[in-house]
């Protein structure tokens, strides 16, 4: 597996017993997102590493990235090397020996000492000193052991590769179900990855980057609309990517974009007018409860809210957050959040439903729960995709959109288009 994303830039090496700062600062991210439901990516752009110098920032995120993308690897490794494997750490230790075992396993470019020793140091400061001889001991068993974690075998089991590739059983043994084990197994390589830049659409946003899988979602949105459409509406539009494509391309057409959180919905409003002044009318409201005042529309692009399994690339801390029973509560949101959107749809108006989730529960069945109740049917969605740069890429699943990372080059994600009769 190509690990080059991972041999970040070499350490800053400060006095003997000191913490550099962008270790300081990666220990304190992923202490943050290990007991909060913050996002690693709001963190990392926020006040913790607003001091930090360029190269402390590259390498805080390289190291809170890798972790977190290889927690369950990192422990597999770890567990058997502690005096007791069924011990419970202190969170500030276990961070700390994750911190330090993913930089010998997998930063060719810092120092072992540097690892060990300031793993030992981050402990201490954290007031757990009692267990610095313990993370020494055991991050000086990880330095002399194999850099590599396990090897692939020539039969492999859902346990097995689960384990291998850093993700949950439970997880894994759905994605075989639905993709087959060679597909599943692509989808959790790419999670370990740096996710690539988006290359299928080279053409500026004003700047903005955008993953392919949801841009395309965004071109999907566009080449559905009905001709001369006068109103559209991006209902859980931050963080705005597909608002800018919807309001470049349908130059004709008023555009509302709304959200249920003001923090992200601000900070989208403030890029749309900076960029295209006048362009688009933003609204604080959660999508299943829009005042009845604004009307109906001929296009609404609704990218629910979900379990974002699809995006585990950029958002890691999904794998060890998500658990099986969270999926119910997703889908009777989603369901909500669908049958509200549908409503405000005026007649041969179209709909695109679209995640970032690879379950079935949130995309498939979901639509298929709002066509026994009639009113709409399915656009098929592979004649509406004809001229956009797929590069051979496989997208269309019987009638809808489904992006998987590690085929598509992109996030997984699931989309159909829903027209009211």
């Amino acid at each position: 597996m190509d690990r080059s994303s991972l041999h970040g830039p070499r350490a800053p090496q400060g006095p003997s017993g000191k913490i550099s700062p962008a270790r300081k600062a990666a220990f304190g991210v992923l202490e943050r997102v290990g007991a909060s439901d913050a996002h690693s990516d709001d963190l990392l752009h926020g006040p913790m590493l607003a001091q930090l110098s360029d190269q402390d920032k590259n390498l805080a995120t390289a190291l809170v990235m890798g972790v977190l993308r290889y927690q369950l690897v990192l422990e597999s490794r770890l567990l058997p090397l502690l005096a007791r494997p069924d011990m419970v750490l202190a969170s500030p230790i276990a961070t700390a020996l994750r911190l330090g075992a993913f930089q010998l396993l997998y930063m060719d470019r810092i120092p072992a000492h540097a690892a060990l020793s300031e793993s030992v140091e981050l402990v201490r400061a954290a007031n757990q000193p009692q267990a610095a001889g313990m993370v020494n001991a055991v991050l000086r068993k990880v330095a002399n052991g194999p850099k590599e974690g396990a090897r692939k075998p020539l039969i492999e089991k859902v346990p097995a590769m689960a384990e291998r590739l850093g993700h949950p059983e439970w997880m894994v043994e759905r994605w075989v179900a639905a993709y087959g084990q060679p597909t599943a197994e692509k989808i959790c390589e790419y999670d370990l990855q740096e996710p690539e830049a988006g290359g299928l659409f080279p053409d500026d946003l004003h700047g903005l980057r955008i993953d392919d899988g949801s841009r395309l979602v965004a071109e999907l949105a566009v080449a559905t609309a009905p001709a001369g459409v006068k109103r559209v509406w991006d209902a859980c539009a931050a963080p705005g990517g597909k608002t800018f494509v919807l309001a470049r391309k349908l130059e004709e057409s008023e555009i509302l974009a709304t959200d249920i959180s003001p923090k992200r919905l601000e900070r989208m409003a403030q890029r749309l007018e900076r960029e295209m002044p006048g362009r688009v009318r933003t609204l604080h409201s959660d999508a299943s409860l829009l005042p009845v005042a604004e009307g109906q529309f001929g296009l609404v692009l609704c990218d629910a809210p979900c379990s974002g399994t699809g995006t585990m690339a950029r958002n890691p801390e999904i794998k060890v957050r998500l658990h099986p029973n969270d999926l119910a509560r997703q889908v009777k949101r989603q369901q909500m959040i669908l049958k509200a959107t549908l409503e405000r749809l005026e007649p041969g108006g179209r709909l695109v439903y679209s995640t970032c989730s690879l379950e079935p529960e949130e995309n498939e069945q979901v639509v298929a729960g709002v066509l026994r109740e009639g009113g709409v049917r399915v656009v098929p969605v592979g004649p509406l995709l004809g001229g956009l740069p797929m590069e051979g890429t496989k997208v269309v699943r019987g009638d809808f959109l489904r992006t998987l990372p590690g085929v598509f080059p992109g996030d997984g994600f699931f989309a159909a288009v829903l027209e009211k009769a």
